[in-house]
């Protein structure tokens, strides 16, 4: 006689503990245990006689059971045994967990971890996991389509974050071109997406070049009346024109004071090399004048709070608020466009100033990376700008002092 759910909820095991089975129809059975209910289906397959698991009683109920036997009997009538199919299909759902994009992403990025800073490195994860992994995370890389991808794109574009969402498509577009060259999928869909985007509209750093404006703006920051290590960090900013994350987490370590000299070193440059500031002499007197007060710790510029860390990434940027130039006006960046744009006008050698500013080469015919490369020439220059910052401050009318033989 069929089971019915009453019959099922009432089941016990034996008497004397052992586990009792409770028969169904169609070979599936009820195995009632000290532990729980199990749900059985005996069958034969190629003469030999197999037990097949249908789920746990009371989360499968007695209708669910019957489905699943009753699939299980339709493969039997079409010669496939259930037990091997069902481990087939488990198999399947594994190797598409293993190559899920999330799986793929992180191999990726793990993999070329090293190349990166930091702070490259947090950007991209932080992109996949707030705006990619949601969405296409969990599918099967082999299996996303270019619409699908897409989809997931156009929520970034939508908040207005155009840049991001390009930067998001390119580096999926490197998730996809390493699942290719690894076997795990046939094709790149992100490069099916190319136009789709709403263009980056391109915008600079705001920054000041106008000689009587940047007077203004030197003469301004000497009269800060915050944080002294914030009014070094001020002073010094146009003085190397580093980018912002470089100089707040400049180490006393790195610096000599005697030679003049800064060297970043690779794992905190963008292009990860090593990277040599020839210090001028008014960079010099600014640490010298900031050293008895940071000098016994790590970091040139420590956070208000901890000697542990280093000076915050908003601090630069706040202290020019405090002074009266909001961010259309001037930036921390701005200091680099400013020292790019006058050194290039003021007839300095282009090559020495891209040295300087430590961008990456953009000629793979030239020699590998030099970070020494131009040094004499750099070392002027750097002089020559800080004396050149000195005279617009003095309200001067000088002529720039340019390369010299």
């Amino acid at each position: 006689m069929p089971l019915t759910d009453t019959a099922c909820k009432n089941a016990k095991p034996k008497p004397d503990g052992a586990q009792a089975k409770y028969s169904d129809e169609k070979g599936m059975y009820l195995l009632v245990k000290q532990t729980g209910k199990y749900w059985r289906l005996d069958y034969r397959f190629s003469d030999k006689r197999k037990t097949l698991a249908l789920g746990v009683y009371p989360e499968v109920s007695l209708k669910s059971a019957r489905e699943k036997r009753d699939e299980a009997r339709r493969l039997l009538a079409e010669g496939v045994d259930p037990g091997v199919n069902r481990k087939v299909q488990k198999a399947a759902k594994a190797l598409q967990a293993e190559n899920s994009f999330e799986v793929i992403a992180r191999e990726w990025f793990a993999k070329y971890l090293p190349t990166w800073t930091a702070g490259h490195a947090d950007k991209i994860m932080r992109r996949f996991e707030r705006d990619i992994f949601p969405w296409v995370g969990k599918r099967p890389i082999a299996q996303i389509e270019a619409p699908e991808l897409l989809a997931a794109l156009r929520r970034i574009e939508h908040r207005g974050a155009i840049e991001t969402a390009h930067r998001a498509l390119q580096s999926c577009g490197q998730v996809f071109r390493y699942a290719v060259a690894s076997g795990r999928a046939q094709r790149n869909p992100a490069a099916d997406l190319a136009g789709a985007l709403a263009p980056v509209i391109s915008t600079s750093f705001p920054t000041i070049t106008s000689p009587a404006l940047i007077a203004e703006l030197l003469n301004t920051i000497d009269g800060y009346r915050g944080s002294f290590v914030t009014q070094c960090a001020l002073k010094l900013a146009p003085l190397v024109f580093v980018r912002p994350g470089e100089l707040r987490k400049a180490e006393w370590q790195e610096i000599d004071l005697e030679a003049a000299q800064w060297i970043i070193p690779a794992e905190r440059m963008k292009a990860r090399e090593k990277h040599i500031v020839p210090l001028s002499k008014q960079a010099v007197e600014t640490l010298r004048e900031l050293q008895p007060l940071t000098g016994y710790g790590q970091y040139v510029f420590p956070g208000a709070r901890t000697n542990g860390r280093p000076m915050s990434e908003n601090t630069v940027n706040a202290a020019l608020r405090r002074l009266g130039y909001d961010k259309d006006t001037m930036t921390g960046h701005g200091f680099r466009h400013m020292a790019s744009t006058l050194l290039n006008e003021q007839g300095w050698n282009r090559d020495a100033i891209e040295r300087q500013m430590a961008h990456a080469e953009r000629n793979s015919i030239r020699a590998t990376y030099n970070y020494a490369e131009y040094l004499p020439e750099r070392r002027r220059m750097m002089q020559a700008w800080a004396d050149y910052l000195d005279s617009l401050k003095a309200g001067a009318n000088v002529t720039p002092l340019f390369k010299t033989a």
